[in-house]
C-alpha cells in the first residue's frame, strides 16, 4: 500500500489509503479525447471533476498521491479533530467555572486522541475515494502529470488529450533555510498526524494558522509550547488587534511566544533538538523533544512543465494565466 506521509499502519490507515489511494487500482484505457483534465485531487479537484462529470462531460482526474489532498489526509480533518479532543481537555479543567467539580486530575490520551483522529478520517475517506469518482464517470489516473502541450498531458505511459484542464495541485510545506534544520526530524503538517506519542516538549516555527492552531492543541494535551516567529506578531496575514487577542488566548493556554526573533540555528544535542534563538541582542538555547514547521507554503506545480502548456507562472511557481 501507498503510505507516504500516512502512519501509523494500522486498520484506521489501511481503510484509508484502500479508499483514496487502492493498491489495486488499474488505471483506466483514455478516452481519444477528454472535455476536461483536472490535475490534482484535493478539494478543488474533487468539485471541479464530480461537477463536470454530474453535468455529462467526459473527465479525467490525476492524482498523484492521496486523493483528498491536504483537507482530508493532513489537513482540516485531522486537525479540527485534534482541536476538538484538545478543546474538550480545556473545557473540562476549567469546568469548576461553571459550578461542576471535576475529581482528580485532567489526563489527556494522546495515542486514544490520535486514533479516534485516524478513525474518524477513515469514516470520511469514502465520499472522496476513486470508486465514488469511478461511479460518477470520472475516469481516475494514478501518477505524475506532465504537460506534453497546450492540449495533452501524460500520466505513466498515458497521453490524456484535452479540450480544457483545470490545475489543482495544490501546495506543500516548505522550511525557512536555519543552518542545521536539516539533520533534525522536524515534522510538518503532512507528518505531524503520524506521532503516536506527545512529545514533552515541543517547538513551533511560524505562527500562522497552522503554527497557532496546533500550538493550541498540544499545549492543551500536555506539552509545553514554544511558538518562534520571526515578525513582531502572530499571525502575520491578520489584523494586529486580532492576532492579539488571538496571542492573549494562547498564553492562557501556557504557551511561550517568541516574537521579533531569528532562529540562528538548530542542532543535536543528546539527540535532542536544539534552537538557538537572537532576539533583543541576547541569545538563548531552546531545548525541546520535537520541532513542527509552519512556515511557509509552495505550489506544487514543479514537475507539471508548464511551459509546454503556455501556462506563465512567476519566479515563485505561481500561475498567472
Amino acid at each position: 500500500m501507498t503510505y507516504d506521509g500516512i502512519q501509523p499502519r494500522d486498520q484506521h490507515n489501511e481503510a484509508l489509503v484502500q479508499n483514496v489511494r487502492p493498491p489495486d487500482w488499474q488505471n483506466p484505457k483514455p478516452l481519444s479525447r477528454y472535455h476536461l483534465v483536472v490535475i490534482g485531487g484535493g478539494t478543488a479537484g474533487l468539485v471541479s471533476a464530480a461537477a463536470a462529470a454530474m453535468l455529462g462531460g467526459k473527465v479525467a482526474l490525476i492524482e498523484r498521491h492521496l486523493l483528498g489532498g491536504d483537507c482530508l489526509n493532513v489537513g482540516c480533518v485531522p486537525s479540527k479533530a485534534l482541536i476538538r479532543a484538545a478543546r474538550v481537555a480545556a473545557q473540562v479543567r476549567s469546568a469548576d467555572k461553571f459550578g461542576v467539580e471535576i475529581a482528580g486530575n485532567v489526563h489527556v490520551n494522546f495515542p486514544a486522541v490520535m486514533e479516534r483522529m485516524r478513525r474518524l478520517r477513515a469514516r470520511i475517506s469514502p465520499h472522496d475515494s476513486a470508486r465514488r469518482l469511478a461511479d460518477l464517470g470520472v475516469h481516475v489516473f494514478f501518477g505524475t502529470g506532465r504537460f506534453t502541450g497546450p492540449n495533452s498531458i501524460e500520466v505513466g505511459s498515458e497521453t490524456l488529450r484535452f479540450r480544457k484542464a483545470v490545475i489543482a495541485t495544490g501546495a506543500r510545506p516548505v522550511a525557512p533555510p536555519i543552518p542545521g534544520l536539516a539533520d533534525v526530524d522536524f515534522f510538518t503538517n503532512e507528518t505531524i498526524f503520524s506521532l503516536t506519542q506527545l512529545p514533552e516538549r515541543l517547538a513551533i516555527i511560524g505562527a500562522g494558522p497552522i503554527g497557532c492552531e496546533l500550538a493550541q492543541s498540544f499545549a492543551r494535551f500536555g506539552s509545553r509550547v514554544t511558538l518562534l516567529e520571526v515578525l513582531p506578531h502572530i499571525l502575520p496575514a491578520e489584523d494586529r488587534d486580532a492576532a492579539d487577542i488571538v496571542a492573549e488566548a494562547l498564553r492562557r493556554d501556557g504557551i511561550d511566544i517568541v516574537l521579533d526573533c531569528k532562529i540562528a540555528e538548530v542542532k543535536k544535542e543528546n539527540g535532542r533538538p536544539v534552537l538557538v534563538v537572537e532576539r533583543s541582542g541576547q541569545t538563548e538555547r531552546i531545548v525541546v523533544d520535537a520541532v513542527l514547521v509552519g512556515a511557509g507554503r509552495a505550489p506544487n506545480v514543479d514537475e507539471l512543465n508548464l511551459d509546454a502548456a503556455g501556462v506563465a507562472y512567476d519566479k515563485k511557481n505561481r500561475c498567472q494565466g
